[in-house]
């Protein structure tokens, strides 16, 4: 618990600076404390992602959106406690509070049971032409395009080995043979990677229906091209969580319209609001899928990832959104390769 002080924030801090020191803290919490360290609530990356899908501002007070009443124990708490605690109400923080309130310490799951290694499988879209990257991928997949000395899908496939996922799926079409040459069985990564093999385009959801079984966990569906510091544990604690049957990650997009809108009430002008900014949700292509998900992918036909939401929220499962707050860059265009290999080392090193 010697670590659990660079996690606390005031109820005046903005939401900004509450994500910066979640980020910052190995231990994924922020410690809400009032002038006395009396502890007033908690923040996790779960409270801050439904902050932004609820349309509040990073710039605004941290108090909106913390936790009021979290599950706290006494100094001197046994650890069976403190796990049983953890374990009947699915949390991952116990905060050690004493009888006038004060925060002593913090304990986590981490404490108990050790970083934890996932199971969960991993399916990363790698067939596409690439088109708009020509000439560059004319005789190169665009997964297998080099940012920072490696490929793309390297890049991906070691930002989840980081963050303990092991198996993977490759759907695979155009320069398949590069791909699979380069990454083999995945040992050299510490994976284990297989292939399913297009053999015409089936589109971002319709190759799941080539997996020999169904996964028996959740999991993660991702486009090929992109490059993000996602926290795919918080995709999936956030995908749990709201008991999700499909989670689609989206991302914060700004349209400004250049001219002056003019609101109309029949014939008669309401108002006129100059140069309106327009904030919507878009498909960050990266997906959290139940089992049960899959059921309704057609075997071996073209159906995109939007087909599949789509039908999913016309039988009422519950879908839902996960705001993406960190760095995020879809590589469709060369302009965007570019920017790629400028930010890589700040980003990724």
């Amino acid at each position: 618990m010697n670590t659990w002080k660079e996690s606390l924030v005031q109820p005046s801090h903005s939401i900004r600076q509450t994500v910066e020191v979640i980020d910052r803290s190995a231990l994924k919490v922020a410690l809400v404390v009032d002038a006395s360290s009396r502890l007033v609530g908690t923040v996790t990356d779960g409270d801050v992602r439904r902050a932004l899908l609820k349309g509040l501002q990073l710039e605004e007070p941290v108090e909106q959106i913390m936790s009021l009443h979290p599950y706290s124990v006494k100094p001197g708490t046994s650890r069976e406690d403190v796990l049983r605690l953890m374990k009947a109400h699915e949390i991952k923080h116990v905060p050690v509070v004493d009888d006038r309130g004060i925060l002593r310490g913090l304990h986590t799951v981490e404490e108990f049971l050790g970083t934890p290694t996932r199971d969960n499988w991993v399916v990363l879209m790698a067939g596409g032409l690439g088109s708009r990257l020509s000439p560059l991928t004319d005789s190169c997949p665009k997964p297998m395009l080099r940012v920072g000395e490696k490929p793309i899908l390297e890049i991906i496939v070691n930002n989840f080995v980081e963050q303990g996922f092991s198996r993977f799926f490759f759907s695979v079409n155009y320069m398949s043979d590069m791909i699979k040459q380069h990454f083999g069985d995945g040992s050299r990564l510490g994976a284990e990677i297989n292939y399913l093999e297009e053999e015409r385009k089936l589109g971002t959801a319709g190759s799941l229906s080539l997996l020999e079984s169904h996964p028996e966990l959740p999991c993660i569906v991702m486009n090929g091209d992109l490059l993000t510091k996602v926290n795919f544990n918080n995709l999936l604690d956030f995908h749990t969580e709201h008991q999700s049957c499909a989670t689609m990650c989206v991302r914060e997009y700004d349209f400004q319209v250049p001219y002056g809108v003019v609101n109309v009430d029949d014939y008669k002008v309401t108002e006129i609001v100059e140069k309106p900014v327009h904030r919507f949700f878009v498909n960050a292509g990266i997906y959290c899928l139940n089992p049960e998900a899959l059921t309704h992918i057609p075997v071996n036909e073209f159906f995109d990832m939007p087909s599949l939401f789509q039908q999913l929220i016309g039988q009422e499962q519950t879908v839902c959104s996960f705001p993406i707050r960190e760095y995020w860059l879809d590589i469709g265009r060369l302009s965007d390769f570019e920017r790629a290999n400028a930010e890589f080392m700040e980003v990724f090193e």
